[in-house]
């Protein structure tokens, strides 16, 4: 395996272990439906009230266990997610410089990244299904019952429902985020190379680049938030053959739930999920949990790249600007 499939598979599940409690909180808060009863003055007191506010973001962690909940599918799938995201951008950049006889720019590095997320649609999808159903799911529910359980009502199709919609934000997604990380560090002045890293200014890069992840996490987040409401809704949707780990519904209106058991068999896709949730709360609804998940971003991706380059530095693959990268554009084993 390359230098760079570990560096990404190690900082992925690292990024998970640390982002898990802040995930859950954001997954919950985009399942929330919005209630159309009427605001009383007892109600607009507490949502005024810093503490009552502190109280109704703890109430989504019911115990300390909760704060690793729907984490071991993220953990495994994120790794092989972030190996295969990294391998597949570091090889499309490769191969779109060279075959356009340009250095690392800019606008090659986004469509590096579309191509990079798009690539890891295969496990994106049934690792998001899995771990936004397991964290909404009442009564807990394991990782491994969700997926057993999609399994067993839909097969295959159960596993990558949400598909399309994931697939779209994953690739706008982490278009940005490369992007936005080579800005940064270019903007910032990061080291031109892992010859070029002295051990005397080691930890003024390691500030730098821990500054440029978390900016880039909260670029990427913020340009594709609308879309991982919808698939995060499209996601917690009942199987058609629900099992006994789901014999709760998940989050949502008892109205939502008595039409799914109406028409069990038909489940609305992205489009119709974004009307639903536009007529029921308009477009605040579709950023509903940003502010979490900016936060979240900042801390992971800060996290997740220093792992990353600390990683590809130790393994002799130190990160490389643009001109050196020119230099190395001939295959020698290396990856950018």
């Amino acid at each position: 395996m390359s230098a760079d499939f570990w560096a990404g598979y190690i900082s992925g599940a690292v990024g998970i272990i640390i982002g898990n409690p802040l995930d859950l909180l954001k997954v919950r808060l985009q399942a929330k439906t919005t209630s159309t009863a009427p605001t009383t003055p007892a109600a607009t007191a507490a949502a005024a009230s810093p503490a009552l506010a502190a109280t109704s973001y703890l109430r989504h962690f019911e115990s300390p266990a909760s704060l690793v909940t729907g984490s071991a599918a993220p953990i495994l799938g994120y790794g092989a997610l972030n190996a295969l995201l990294f391998v597949s951008y570091n090889r499309t950049e490769a191969a779109l410089n060279r075959a356009l006889d340009v250095r690392s720019s800019l606008w090659t590095t986004w469509l590096a990244g579309a191509v990079g997320g798009l690539a890891t649609w295969v496990v994106s999808t049934p690792t998001e299904l899995v771990k936004c159903r397991a964290q909404l799911s009442s009564p807990p529910a394991s990782s491994w019952a969700i997926a057993r359980d999609a399994w067993r009502a839909e097969g295959l199709r159960g596993l990558y429902f949400g598909g399309a919609v994931t697939a779209l934000r994953d690739s706008i997604g982490y278009g940005f985020y490369f992007w936005s990380y080579e800005l940064a560090t270019r903007w910032m002045g990061v080291g031109g190379g892992a010859d070029d890293l002295k051990e005397t200014n080691m930890r003024d890069e390691a500030a730098k680049v821990l500054l440029c992840g978390g900016l880039a996490g909260i670029v990427t987040w913020a340009s594709i938030f609308p879309l991982d409401v919808i698939k995060t809704r499209v996601q917690m949707q009942a199987f058609n053959a629900p099992t006994s780990a789901e014999a709760a519904p998940l989050l949502g209106t008892q109205g939502s739930q008595q039409q799914e058991q109406s028409q069990p068999h038909k489940r609305a896709g992205a489009v119709q999920v974004a009307k639903t949730a536009y007529r029921e709360g308009g477009v605040r609804v579709f950023f509903r949990g940003l502010t979490i998940c900016s936060v979240r971003a900042f801390v992971v991706n800060a996290v997740q790249w220093a792992v990353y380059e600390w990683v590809m530095y130790e393994m002799g693959q130190g990160r490389r600007r643009p001109a050196a990268a020119a230099a190395a554009a001939e295959p020698t084993g290396q990856v950018l």
